[in-house]
């Protein structure tokens, strides 16, 4: 199973195709893991002892042996642990409704906050912007939002957004801005000194200094997506030589 995923690292797959290999080869929860275990990310579905891709895109590896699908999606599909940028639609009672951007709203009690008690509740407003975790993400529940870790702390986490703008990119977009050593997040960083936050449902906010900076780095984000690091490189210098 490993060496039929490993040859097709980097290649374009769409839904229909389909890897078989031994039962034995899957992650099992409940025997030990082995190193030549193959872990399936987002993209690739298990049935039995096949591993199906349900999405079009492209076949991406993480050592030691996990295996997902890069996709050109808009469209998000919530998944447990991922963080992301929400938008607060509704107070209801004890729980805010967040739209993530997915099909289903989401839930964020009051109490996921840090420092939160009956008594002293989160300022909290409908169309604050939050950076919050998934705590629940199925297809039968509906999904679940926290603003604090295992610990209880927030973490970088909760209402954020004074000052700002956000964008929507695709999918793809924010995994390369989020990718280690990222080209992209580093020459927008070197351009103008500013705050972004990237949330995984493909949102993203960005401040700067100025009105004017802000705008020009959402409208590269939004634009960079398509171009090659060459045309990216000439374009960035474009944008230092009119700033001088």
């Amino acid at each position: 199973m490993l060496s039929a995923l490993s040859a097709r690292v980097g290649h374009v797959l769409v839904p229909g195709d389909v890897f078989v290999g031994q039962a034995e080869d899957m992650l099992s929860l409940s025997g030990p893991t082995r190193k030549e275990t193959a872990v399936c990310g987002p993209g690739l579905r298990r049935d039995g002892a096949r591993v199906c891709v349900s999405v079009s895109g492209i076949l991406k590896h993480k050592a030691p042996n996990v295996f997902w699908i890069q996709a050109h999606g808009k469209r998000y599909v919530p998944v447990k642990g991922e963080c992301v940028i929400g938008i607060v639609t509704l107070k209801s009672g004890d729980v805010f409704k967040v739209d993530v951007g997915s099909s289903e709203q989401a839930s964020l009690s009051y109490l996921s906050f840090e420092g939160a008690t009956k008594r002293n509740r989160p300022n909290v407003q409908v169309g604050d912007l939050v950076y919050a975790q998934l705590l629940v993400a199925n297809k039968d529940m509906e999904p679940e939002l926290v603003c604090i870790d295992g610990a209880g702390r927030a973490n970088g986490m909760g209402v954020f957004g004074s000052g700002g703008l956000m964008v929507k990119v695709s999918l793809g977009l924010v995994h390369r801005l989020l990718a280690p050593s990222s080209d992209l997040m580093s020459d927008l960083s070197a351009l103008y000194p500013s705050e972004m936050v990237v949330g995984m449902n493909g949102r993203v906010w960005v401040k700067s200094s100025s009105l004017q900076q802000t705008l020009i780095i959402c409208n590269l984000l939004q634009n960079c997506e398509h171009l090659s690091p060459e045309q990216r490189k000439v374009l960035f210098n474009r944008i230092r030589q009119g700033a001088l």
